[in-house]
């Protein structure tokens, strides 16, 4: 079995912990420089092509900037994603608004900064001509084809990767095309196709065969429709092997996979000018983040229990999904796994767990964890059931050292918003 191997040793993470009490975030930029130079090296023969990072798996000023500096953009899906986006200098082009079921002014904010707008759905369209009194040049719609997504035949059967028909996402293809038609008719001038059909998947096939499907798709919209296709945006869904059995994505694979049914399916058709778009979240992060959390009690009844000092607030993953994260138990790591635990959090819900059944080292009181691949829908995605603080955010830099990204919250923030 393959291992995970922390990006952190005991002793750094005992170090940090003298001026960062745990639990914390803490995330590898060298790896997510190297992951960022990956993705546009894979894609590097596609002129026009960019990632949009997906604001909402990490929305961290110091995790955007880095990104920007390495060449990405970022794709937003409400008005504070926009103005944290703004903030870190994104501008233009450089944003893809991505909302669904969308307020007006969210709508304004977006073509403010001179954004891609991506609409979601076809009665969006006289509604943000209606907000803001014309329509972009360049607009963008979202695709859903409905049934069951899969990757085709194989000994075991047809892979199914996902249920777009139960998805609230998109627009259907009859509506698609008659929205190019409105969109065109209201001055739009370049169009983009857009599309999200699977949640983390683990297979270097996703990509390639959504990628010719959309394809063809701009091929058939273009000549019915006369609509200028000006990119394909293949959005996010390329995952991460959360659990060290599993098969890691090559994306230099997925890239040419992408390269080869754009050869076969655009240039015959003359469109080899069209840009290809991303808009990974997971693949770009989630590696390169370990929640650091503390053992702080034992708890020996029906079966065995190892209370940490992080709870459900700091990464609501396994609570909600029964999502597995890998758990490494620093300075243990060679040790034999001999006990069966559950690691859990403070919360007052059963499902606070971090891990259960879980083979590991024999756990002491003061022992710091690891919980791997954090670093997408962790911290993000924390809350503040029973008064939980959310934690610090750290960047490990390419040199060895800590900054602190995000300071952890104090009382006074909880209280900040309430009427007493």
């Amino acid at each position: 079995m393959a291992e995970k191997i922390p990006f952190l040793t005991k002793d750094q993470a005992e170090a940090i912990t003298a001026s960062y009490p745990t639990p914390f975030h803490i995330y590898d930029e060298k790896a997510i420089r190297e992951t960022a130079r990956n993705v546009n090296k894979a894609f590097s023969w596609n002129k026009g092509f960019k990632e949009y990072f997906a604001v909402k798996a990490t929305p961290t000023p110091g995790i955007l900037k880095i990104l920007h500096e390495e060449g990405c953009g970022v794709d937003c899906s409400s008005l504070t994603e926009l103005m944290m986006s703004e903030r870190c200098g994104f501008s233009g082009h450089e944003i893809m608004f991505s909302a669904n079921e969308t307020p007006a002014e969210e709508y304004v904010k977006a073509n403010e900064l001179g954004s891609i707008i991506n609409l979601d759905d076809i009665t969006h369209v006289p509604f943000l001509k209606e907000t803001l009194g014309y329509i972009p040049e360049t607009v963008s719609c979202r695709y859903n084809p409905g049934g069951v997504f899969t990757l085709g035949e194989s000994k075991e059967g047809f892979q199914v990767m996902d249920n777009p028909g139960d998805s609230k996402y998109g627009m259907t293809k009859p509506q698609i095309f008659e929205a190019y038609r409105m969109l065109k008719e209201m001055g739009a001038k370049y169009f983009g196709i857009h599309a999200f059909l699977a949640s983390n998947t683990v297979s270097n096939e996703y990509y390639p065969v959504l990628a010719k499907q959309l394809f063809e798709l701009a091929v058939e919209l273009q000549k019915e429709t006369g609509c200028q296709v000006k990119f394909i945006n293949l959005s996010g869904g390329v995952g991460v092997d959360y659990k060290p059995e599993q098969p890691k994505n090559d994306i230099f694979v997925i890239g040419e996979g992408v390269h080869k049914a754009f050869d076969e399916v655009l240039v015959p058709a003359g469109m080899g000018d069209v840009s290809i778009f991303t808009e990974m979240g997971r693949f770009m992060l989630a590696p390169y983040g370990h929640l650091v959390t503390r053992a702080i009690h034992e708890k020996h009844t029906y079966k065995e229990y190892i209370g940490v000092d992080a709870c459900a607030a700091n990464l609501m993953r396994p609570a909600i999904y029964g999502a597995y994260h890998h758990v490494t138990v620093l300075g243990k790591e060679n040790e034999p796994c001999t006990e069966k635990y559950d690691v859990v959090g403070s919360l007052c819900e059963n499902c606070d767990k971090f891990a259960v059944d879980r083979m590991l080292p024999k756990i002491d009181k003061g022992d710091l964890l690891v919980i791997h691949d954090t670093g997408a829908h962790g911290f993000s995605m924390g809350y503040n059931y029973n008064g939980r603080l959310r934690s610090a955010e750290l960047l490990l830099k390419e040199d060895g050292s800590v900054e602190m990204m995000r300071r952890a919250e104090t009382p006074d923030d909880y209280f900040a918003t309430l009427v007493w």
